[in-house]
């Protein structure tokens, strides 16, 4: 199956929101739980279609526009990764989804970090891919980057145009704009003891090239149980990793969302608890 066109989507009335959602396949109908992926910043549904069009094969995918993204409205409401993230929670109890498997992409990975934080009986496992759990996770040009947008920079791009079809006034991107930078500048602060009590088995995923510290990532590793003295003894994996960590090489943060056909293996044999291979050397 290819998911060429999803079984239903449509707006669904979340939190003050008209929230765009798309799912692909028939939620309740297989033993393998949903996947929900969640865009990066500025980023709607159309930017995961590769990933859609990999995991649908297995799985029922689910994938929505966040506030002001894509085909879902701007409101005044104010952002947060909090709210974002109850956003995601409240669009899965619409669709009568008891647990589904999450992965976000950068800012989406923040949220799908804070939704496992704030609605643990509804996350199954955990990929977070090129996303930061606190603001120091980032070099700081990647900060300084966000601080320079202007709306100029996004004049003919699809994320004007989407946010213009749906609210045409001007001066409403512009706010929207303002909002995201101080989101995408403040960023959040999940503690050290919060990310350790996170229930979701989790993937680490980020390029070598990334804007996300490479040591952030380990730190972000090792806090939900990666690594450990066991394995490095024996030289071999005796059980299922309780983690996992990826880094690609010559991978920036926006290359990475464009390594599907190298990275669903890997994500797909985390979600289904593929047992690790062991080569007879002996």
């Amino acid at each position: 199956m290819t998911a060429t066109k999803p079984s239903r989507h449509g707006h669904l009335p979340i939190n003050g929101l008209s929230l765009y959602h798309e799912v692909y396949g028939e939620l309740g109908k297989s033993r393998t739980s949903p996947l929900l992926l969640i865009p990066g910043a500025f980023m709607a549904t159309d930017s995961m279609r590769s990933w859609v069009s990999a995991f649908a094969g297995t799985r029922a995918v689910i994938v929505f526009d966040q506030q002001g993204h894509g085909r879902t409205p701007d409101t005044s409401r104010r952002m947060s990764y909090e709210q974002f993230a109850d956003d995601a929670a409240a669009l899965l109890r619409a669709l009568q989804v008891e647990r589904a498997d999450v992965m976000g992409y950068s800012q989406g990975g923040g949220v799908a970090l804070q939704l496992a934080l704030r609605h643990p009986a509804l996350v199954g496992k955990l990929v977070s891919l090129s996303a930061t759990y606190r603001q120091d996770g980032w070099y700081p040009s990647a900060l300084e980057g966000i601080a320079g947008l202007s709306a100029t920079a996004f004049a003919g791009t699809p994320v004007e145009k989407a946010f213009k079809e749906h609210t045409p006034d001007a001066t409403a991107f512009d706010a929207y704009l303002e909002k995201m930078k101080v989101l995408g500048i403040d960023d959040q602060n999940i503690s050290d003891a919060q990310m350790r009590s996170i229930s979701a088995r989790t993937m680490v995923i980020v390029g070598d090239a990334d804007a996300v510290k490479p040591e952030h990532a380990l730190a972000m590793f090792r806090l939900r149980g990666g690594g450990g003295e066991e394995a490095a003894a024996s030289g071999m994996l005796q059980k299922v990793p309780a983690a996992r960590l990826v880094i690609l090489p010559a991978t920036s943060h926006l290359g990475i969302s464009g390594e599907s056909a190298v990275l669903v293996p890997m994500v797909s044999a985390f979600l289904d608890d593929v047992p690790p291979v062991m080569p007879d050397l002996f």
